[in-house]
């Protein structure tokens, strides 16, 4: 599921707050603070081997270099030079901002291939229990499935939960880019699912490509199911606060800031994913165009003056979501600030007519998912508004569509 699929009660959220005061007062006096030494993770291994690696003579450069750093290194550099960089260092090359976008697909499949070896090992492994040999068996059918045909994962880390970003279109020759940002329990194993397929990253993004295509098959958009950052699992204290917003902004800002040419880009922000896109709001590039929320807690903001932001805001809420009922408050730093689709946050509201609660925004055929791709063609005047006054598409015109 990819944010808040569950239907809790009011009281209940209620509750989980007051909990949360508890555990932020545990975790600050020291209760929570266990420190363990672990083996680096498979991406720190790969990054600290291209640190000390080199090519013709001369040492690489610095894995958290600029994009714009990275990109030249890699343009000096043959296609066999890049396509040995990515067999020696894959799981680095292929979260690599700055890397060429086609070489880092080439990299994280090499990274699937052998990570898949490495579950497949695991599920006979006698070392692991029942249920670890279990978990290592789903993980390698995930990745099976993200090796299915010529998939275009554009990040990849099988560390914890695992982050992953897939793209749908072309992103060298998109003249507009659409990042979809999911909300909490999005990993690896929940990035795509065959039930409730358009509630998962994979679907909400390929939906959206579909939907653009319709609306303009001259289009050239290309659409990015990113769940490149550690989202909260279920409700619990992560998802009552910023914390794993403030991470993720940080990652999203390093994803946007490397994307190739200058097109237009426009966000979509589901659930806690629009606490993300809030908290990114100020530093985000101006090539943001738009930054659209549906089933919003809230952006961690009182209005959109507050987000800091050039983009143009776009707020929805489906009549059957249950979000509605969730406090829009912000306490010592516990819950999400005001409701984007109230009328005072200042967001141009778009109908969600059909979208049917919290997870089906990106539904075919929903008015929501119609909106989305309006807005993603740049077709700002063809959407459709929450109300017969308009007042989303004030001061619109063919210019700023363009």
């Amino acid at each position: 599921m990819t944010s808040f699929d569950s239907t809790p009660q009011l009281n209940a959220w209620r509750a989980l707050l007051a909990l949360a005061v508890v555990f932020v007062m545990l975790a600050t006096s020291g209760w929570t603070a266990l420190h363990s030494h672990r083996a680096p993770s498979p991406l720190q291994a790969s990054r600290s081997a291209w640190e000390h690696g080199s090519i013709a003579g001369h040492r690489l450069p610095d894995p958290d270099a600029t994009p714009a750093r990275l990109a030249g290194f890699f343009d000096t550099l043959d296609a066999h030079q890049r396509a040995r960089l990515a067999h020696r260092y894959p799981l680095a090359v292929g979260n690599m901002n700055g890397a060429p976008v086609t070489l880092r697909y080439q990299a994280n499949r090499l990274a699937l291939q052998h990570e898949r070896k490495v579950e497949q090992r695991r599920t006979h492994d006698k070392r692991f229990s029942a249920v670890g040999q279990y978990d290592a068996g789903r993980r390698m059918h995930r990745y099976e499935a993200l090796l299915d045909g010529d998939r275009k994962i554009l990040a990849f880390d099988p560390n914890g939960s695992g982050r992953i970003a897939e793209v749908f279109g072309d992103l060298d020759t998109a003249r507009r880019v659409s990042v979809v940002v999911p909300g909490v329990d999005t990993d690896l194993l929940t990035f795509q699912r065959t039930d409730k397929q358009y509630s998962a990253p994979v679907g909400m993004a390929s939906s959206l490509y579909a939907a653009q295509r319709a609306a303009d098959p001259a289009a050239r958009t290309a659409v990015i199911a990113w769940a490149d950052y550690t989202a909260p699992s279920g409700l619990g204290i992560d998802s009552a606060t910023a914390m794993r917003a403030q991470e993720g902004a940080v990652r999203l800002n390093a994803l946007l800031r490397a994307l190739p040419g200058t097109k237009p880009v426009a966000l979509y922000c589901h659930s806690y994913g629009s606490v993300l896109c809030g908290v990114a709001a100020h530093s985000l590039p101006s090539r943001v165009s738009d930054i659209a929320v549906a089933g919003s807690p809230g952006m961690r903001a009182a209005n959109t003056a507050g987000l800091h932001t050039t983009a143009r805001v776009w707020a929805m809420r489906d009549a059957d979501d249950w979000i509605r009922d969730v406090p829009h408050l912000e306490v010592g730093g516990l819950g999400h600030g005001a409701d984007p689709v109230s009328k005072g946050f200042g967001a141009r509201l778009l109908s969600a007519d059909g979208a049917k609660g919290h997870a089906g925004y990106f539904q075919p055929g929903t008015e929501s998912l119609r909106n989305f791709a309006e807005i993603g063609i740049g077709a700002y005047r063809a959407v459709r508004c929450a109300h017969d006054d308009g007042a989303c598409r004030a001061g619109l015109s063919a210019a700023t569509a363009a």
